[in-house]
């Protein structure tokens, strides 16, 4: 707790025949971080021909899964598989080698594709055929003004006939540009069509060239006229029945897809994450070196891994490798890659601070603290009992539901939890059911317009000791942050930073704590540490900007200033959530006296209940985001800067699959 988990540097030399299973091996423990191996002796591994088929077979199988997918039966869903998502099931695959695992894939591939294959293509064939009779009905709908056969719409001979619609606007210079083009040998025939005019022109085959010149300048949109004898209104009946043979071609074609998506979806899913996963696996080959005979890994692994992964390394290759386990020297400090270590009840809260930023390997794991003043943050900012249980009944819910995935939304109703508790906590201490919903029915019940719940403060009535709570909360907190830095950086040897950067502010607010008790007695003690504070801040503003010190100092002091009083937050938040829910208590109040009916009490609650899930979900929206700003912003600029590396092993994405290997290999 506090510091990320102890790393450490694995290097391994081994023979070139035990390469595919121990890296299988290694990509299911999902416990090394592989790195390059830097020799220059030695030359980069490279992908082979199986693994180039493995790429290739995840890219073609990824399109049979999107195909099934589409057609495959829907399951679960709805508000219970929200909450309560079912595992997929896992198949077992006994694996004896990347050759023989492209192989059962090609025999799976050469029995199944073309089968889906063909079932694709028609029903792709079909809904193009089905796309054009559409287009043509269309095109017969914008004719349908004229009573004439199509085929004079169409060329014959000596004659061209040219059907198209065209701006209303351009249509007299249109008609003008034919005539003269043409020497008056053209036959025009306009009709409405809406914000466009359906022109036919009908010209001498000799006059093609002119004519289509006209067309184009004036932006006409040409029309092909569907084949088929008769007024467009009968064709219009011919091709609807074309259309709705084409439509039960297409149902009955679905419905073959579906059956095929039954049989095959589940085992085209099976070998497509086997192929993404030996994709996945050939990634790492280019940081191997290798010769002839052998090839090398290095990598971190966390040190509660070490035992476990030496022992697989050592079953895999029969004892024939070199092992070599060391700690991190100080030039890889930066490149070491962060594993949060946190204990159960805090581990959740990690989400929170891996999306800041992990840690660097010599700074403090800020998670354990996260996991207290981030709840309690939303707590005081969202402060009401009732909206604090609503969220915690989801959060819990939620938790049960997906802890065995330990997944995002896992950790997230995890934090939503704890959040929901300190908002009850809140909700007590203010008093706040529903914002005044229990006043005003302790009121009405006892005709004591003083009814009220209990309560230590009303932030409403006496804003003034909620914001002061906020600003004492706050310094608090800023206080926290500049002594944890103080230590890191004393620690990590940077004593002048610690001195002339973290512990002024420190003495400052200690300073500030003094002066606010308003005894006499601690008047001297508060003005000899805010002057040590004030000194020490001036020699750091003058070390570290020069000629810029005086301009500086003014800017970074409003600048902590400013940093205070943006903890002010928790009590506008506090006084936002109270307000709205008063003011939806108000507007139901407003309309439940109409008794016609019983629509008034029907309408209020609605916008009762209505109105208060809505002022729920907001404001803990905004109590979410403001309390992530607090850590972010204001707690993490005293002392954090989230620049690590995350941990990102060489490990498997299994979801329906899973390896075993065979038992000369290792587990």
């Amino acid at each position: 707790m506090f510091r990320p988990e102890e790393m450490v540097k694995l290097e391994v030399i081994t023979l070139n025949r035990y390469k595919d299973t121990l890296l299988t091996y290694l990509h299911e423990a999902g416990a090394v971080e592989v790195r390059e191996v830097e020799v220059e002796l030695a030359q980069k591994d490279t992908p082979n021909e199986y693994h180039r088929k493995a790429a290739s077979y995840s890219i073609g199988m990824s399109r049979l899964v999107e195909f099934l997918g589409n057609y495959r039966k829907a399951t679960g869903g709805g508000i219970k598989e929200f909450f309560f998502p079912k595992e997929k099931p896992k198949r077992t695959y006994k694996y004896e080698g990347i050759e023989k695992l492209i192989k059962d894939v090609e025999e799976f591939i050469v029995k199944v594709e073309p089968v889906i294959k063909a079932a694709e293509n028609r029903i792709s064939s079909i809904g193009a055929e089905i796309e054009r009779i559409n287009e043509q009905i269309e095109t017969l709908r914008i004719l349908s003004p004229l009573k004439i056969d199509t085929k004079y719409l169409r060329h014959s001979g000596l004659v061209e006939v040219s059907v198209g619609l065209v701006e209303r606007v351009r249509l007299s210079g249109l008609l003008e540009a034919l005539k003269k083009e043409t020497e008056n040998r053209v036959a025009i025939v306009t009709k409405d069509a809406g914000d466009k005019v359906l022109l036919i022109v009908a010209n001498l085959a000799k006059d093609h060239d002119r004519v289509n010149a006209v067309l184009a300048k004036f932006s006409v949109e040409r029309l092909e006229v569907p084949e088929g004898e008769g007024t467009p209104a009968e064709l219009i009946k011919e091709y609807s029945r074309k259309l709705a043979e084409k439509e039960r071609e297409l149902g009955d074609a679905k419905k073959e897809a579906s059956k095929l998506a039954e049989k095959y979806y589940d085992d085209v899913l099976f070998y497509k994450e086997l192929m993404d996963n030996e994709r996945d696996k050939a990634t790492v080959l280019p940081m191997l070196a290798r010769t002839n005979m052998t090839f090398a890994l290095s990598g971190w692994v966390p040190r509660p891994e070490v035992q476990k992964i030496l022992e697989g390394i050592k079953q895999i290759t029969e004892g024939k490798a070199y092992i070599n386990v060391r700690e991190p020297t100080k030039e890889e400090l930066d490149e070491i890659p962060i594993k949060l270590k946190n204990p159960g009840w805090a581990r959740p809260f990690e989400m929170l601070t891996e999306m800041y930023g992990v840690p660097k390997y010599n700074e403090i794991d800020p998670t354990p603290i996260i996991a207290f003043t981030y709840s309690f943050f939303f707590g005081f900012m969202l402060t009401d009992f009732l909206y604090g249980l609503i969220i915690g009944i989801v959060g819990a819910l939620l938790v049960k539901g997906h802890k065995k995935f330990n997944d995002g939304t896992y950790k997230f109703a995890y934090t939503l939890v704890w959040s929901a508790f300190f908002t009850m906590i809140m909700g007590i201490l203010f008093g706040s059911y529903f914002g005044n919903a229990v006043d005003v029915v302790m009121q009405y019940v006892t005709g004591n317009p003083e009814a009220h719940a209990w309560r230590i403060v009303d932030p409403l009535r006496e804003p003034l000791p909620v914001l002061l709570a906020a600003l004492g909360i706050g310094l608090a907190h800023l206080f926290l942050g500049y002594t944890i830095g103080f230590y890191l950086r004393w620690k990590n040897s940077d004593k002048k930073g610690a001195v002339l950067e973290q512990l002024p502010w420190a003495l400052i607010i200690i300073s500030v704590v003094l002066f606010a008790s308003q005894k006499p007695s601690m008047v001297l003690p508060a003005e000899a540490i805010f002057g040590v504070g004030i000194i020490l801040f001036a020699i750091g503003e003058v070390i570290n900007n020069g000629g810029l010190a005086a301009l500086m100092i003014i800017s970074d002091f409003f600048g902590f200033v400013g940093t205070w009083l943006s903890y002010a937050r928790l009590m506008a938040l506090a006084l936002a959530t109270s307000g709205i829910a008063m003011v939806v208590n108000v507007l139901a109040g407003m309309v439940w006296p109409i008794k016609f009916l019983y629509i008034g009490p029907i309408i209020g609650l609605i916008i009762f209940f209505g109105g208060q899930l809505f002022s729920t979900a907001i404001n803990a929206l905004g109590a979410f985001v403001h309390s992530l700003r607090l850590h972010y912003v204001e707690f993490f600029g005293t002392f954090y800067s989230g620049d690590g590396k995350p941990f990102s092993p060489f490990r498997a994405k299994r979801e329906v699959s899973k390896l075993e290997l065979k038992a000369d290999g290792g587990v």
